[in-house]
């Protein structure tokens, strides 16, 4: 800005409140003095009242005092304007990454320390310290120190962000999100109506007719340029449709790229939820963005091709599938009918009944087995039976009974006392002698002298008589 234009020299001019070339402050010459008188005035700006307010240049003055308190400061911004008057030259700074500009001035002994004359465009860092001039209320910076920022330096400082956010473990790989096979819809920030956003668009549409997209035209350069991409990324991130985001530029100087290496965006980048693929296009030198990306496209065509299929490979693709799909199945039916051919001929299937008259006879076999094992079993048990029951007999007291013997007993003795010895039947006992069949009573004659009887098969001895 022209300070000539409104009469106003700036605080570095005539301006009695100003600064002289060395820099030293010169007294206000009685600005501030209040003619109604100061101990009128309130101390304070909230003791101000409608009835007894501040005059206009006391509150001037205070904010003067107050704002030539602050102490010098370091800036860097981007020279937008330059004017020279004389020995001093007017200058306008802007933010390199905001829309936030400054007026400024510098004494000629300032700027013929410079290493290089800087003009409109030049980006300086500069040693500030605020001033404000009581005529019209004006703040600005007077320049005691300015240096131009080289490409150089702007490296350096890339570099020492890029490894300290490195360090921070912004790049690993595992915090890199894999991309979807193929995107809903995908977002394109990209600078307004440029190649790279007909590039993306193009070859993204040629390899899958049926993309869609979410653009964002924005500044991709310039002061306003991150604080634009910015506010995409976010917007974007926050679409609950967008699949991939695709940050594009046709490439450009190193100067141009510089809002793709800010922090800010970079640290954005970082904590996206949506993959994000960086496509610059500028292969010199890479901006800090192609390292957080979760991919990197060398140009904006490379990034189509990337996020998207390509249709026809994925149709040559799925017809190769298919044809091997389907010469797996023939394959598979073909052998599955030979072997169930190669079973189909085994006997058990090709003569069913065979498998059941085999097993007939076998088990017809077993049955006659069976049956003369039991029958030889009764027949050996019967003939046991046998053998006891005539052993049995043998031995029974009934079989000495029918080969002619007796038992005599006593009539009416106690328990029927059987008669072993002469002695056990004196004479007239009455006595009970039991037959082979049947039971007679007789009496006893007393004891009779021995009498033996033989003959060539039995020997009887009678050892006592009885009278029937």
């Amino acid at each position: 800005m022209d300070e000539t234009t409104d009469g106003d020299p700036g605080p570095v001019g005539q301006d009695v409140s100003g600064t002289d070339p060395s820099g030293t402050d010169v007294p206000d010459s009685g600005a501030g003095a209040d003619p109604r008188g100061a101990s009128t005035l309130p101390e304070r700006a909230s003791d101000t009242t409608p009835e007894n307010p501040w005059p206009l240049h006391v509150l001037s003055r205070k904010l003067k005092e107050h704002i030539e308190r602050s102490p010098q400061v370091w800036i860097e911004g981007q020279v937008i304007e330059m004017n020279r008057r004389g020995q001093t030259a007017y200058l306008t700074l802007r933010d390199v990454d905001a829309e936030i500009s400054l007026p400024a001035s510098a004494w000629g002994t300032v700027m013929a320390r410079l290493r290089e004359p800087i003009q409109r465009g030049s980006r300086v860092v500069a040693l500030v310290k605020p001033e404000m001039w009581l005529k019209t209320g004006r703040l600005s910076m007077a320049v005691r120190d300015m240096r131009p920022v080289g490409l150089g330096d702007l490296l350096a400082r890339i570099e020492n962000l890029r490894q300290a956010l490195g360090a921070e473990g912004l790049f690993a790989d595992e915090r890199k999100k894999a991309l979807p096979l193929l995107p809903h819809r995908i977002g394109l920030i990209t600078g307004r109506d440029s190649d790279a956003e007909k590039d993306v668009l193009r070859n993204a549409a040629l390899r899958w007719p049926a993309v869609a997209f979410e653009v964002r035209e924005v500044a991709v350069q310039g002061s306003s340029a991150v604080s634009e991409v910015l506010a995409a990324l976010r917007e974007l991130d926050a679409h609950p449709e967008v699949d991939v985001i695709v940050i594009a530029r046709g490439g450009g100087s190193m100067e141009d790229l510089l809002p793709f290496s800010n922090e800010a965006l970079i640290r954005a980048v970082s904590e996206a939820s949506t993959p994000v693929v960086s496509a610059i296009g500028h292969e010199a030198d890479r901006p800090i963005l192609d390292d957080v990306a979760d991919l990197r496209a060398s140009t904006p065509t490379d990034a189509a091709k990337r996020i998207v299929p390509d249709v026809a490979e994925e149709l040559l693709r799925v017809r190769q599938c298919r044809d091997r799909i389907d010469r797996q199945v023939r394959l598979f039916v073909e052998r599955e009918s030979e072997r169930l051919a190669s079973i189909r001929t085994r006997p058990v299937l090709a003569s069913p009944q065979t498998f059941v008259e085999v097993r007939h006879e076998e088990l017809e076999r077993l049955r006659v087995r069976s049956h003369a094992a039991v029958s030889g079993a009764v027949v050996r048990a019967a003939d046991a039976v046998a053998h006891l029951r005539a052993q049995i007999r043998a031995l029974s007291p009934q079989q000495t009974l029918d080969r002619g013997y007796s038992v005599v007993q006593l009539l009416d003795g106690p328990g029927a006392a059987v008669i072993r010895s002469p002695q056990d039947a004196p004479s007239g006992t009455a006595l009970r002698v039991r037959l082979a069949r049947g039971t007679i009573a007789a009496r006893s004659e007393g004891q009779l002298p021995d009498i033996t009887h033989r003959d060539d098969t039995t020997t009887l001895s009678h050892e006592g008589s009885a009278h029937a």
